[in-house]
């Protein structure tokens, strides 16, 4: 078995790719990182590793990585390279908004695009988009991270539903966890109001919940709870409320 995880370097990636080797999978995993990608290497010695480096906020590297693997025949792909960019939108550099997009919206779909053609012609695989809880609501001061999560979301869910209704024997899953001790924060410059979540425990329940074909995978009873009452709220409630908590994490809540 041989399994694609995009943002391996660290944090979700990094522990879903312990965990396959745990299991024997044989991995390509991918990221900017050379160096950090080499120590993971290293570490897995027990299984086949193949290290690329690669930036996915450039849309062509994403082809590019698919063209220089479609005959490998790849079992799972796992979606995980995004990150985030914190503050109002009309203050956020236009060019590292579209470098979000293109790596958490553009790559990601095409790169779902093109191994669902290959696992349906093969008659199996399983795909695992890494989303987020903000992929359920918009998000001020997190604008373009949250509307980018929504993307993946709904484009995980509207797949599903496609292949259930052909019976397909290809999985495809969305994984939406709140806060996660990663290095989102730094990426996003921002700091979590509240404790994050285990990288090693969301992956591990994400994968095996993958493995079983969910759709929506939500780890931590907090979160679920959160998706659970949202639903009572309306949606101007829920973005003022967002507003609140994002701007509490630089003290300008209003």
């Amino acid at each position: 078995m041989k399994a694609l995880i995009t943002g391996a370097s660290s944090g979700i990636g990094r522990e879903m790719a312990r965990i396959l080797a745990s299991r024997g999978w044989d991995l390509i995993i991918a990221a900017r990182s050379t160096d950090k990608l080499n120590a993971l290497k290293a570490e897995l010695s027990n299984v086949n590793v193949r290290v690329i480096t690669i930036d996915l906020s450039r849309e062509q590297d994403a082809i590019d990585l698919y063209e220089h693997l479609q005959e490998e025949n790849i079992d799972m792909l796992i979606n995980n390279a995004g990150f985030g960019a914190y503050g109002a939108f009309e203050d956020v550099p236009l060019s590292r908004e579209l470098e979000l997009i293109h790596t958490n919206v553009c790559s990601l779909h095409i790169l779902t695009k093109l191994f669902l053609l290959d696992m349906t012609a093969r008659g199996g695989g399983t795909i695992l988009n890494v989303g987020s809880m903000a992929g359920f609501s918009a998000g001020p001061k997190l604008s373009s991270y949250y509307a980018s999560k929504n993307y993946v979301v709904r484009l995980t869910e509207a797949i599903h539903e496609e292949l259930r209704r052909k019976n397909s024997k290809v999985k495809i899953s969305v994984l939406c966890p709140g806060p996660v001790d990663t290095n989102f924060n730094n990426a996003a410059n921002v700091q979590f109001s509240v404790g994050g979540l285990d990288p090693h425990y969301v992956a591990e329940y994400a994968l095996k919940q993958a493995e079983k074909g969910k759709m929506v995978i939500i780890p931590g009873l907090m979160m679920k709870l959160t998706k659970f009452f949202e639903r009572f709220l309306s949606e101007k409630a829920l973005t003022r409320a967002s507003y609140d908590v994002q701007s509490a994490k630089d003290g300008k809540a209003s």
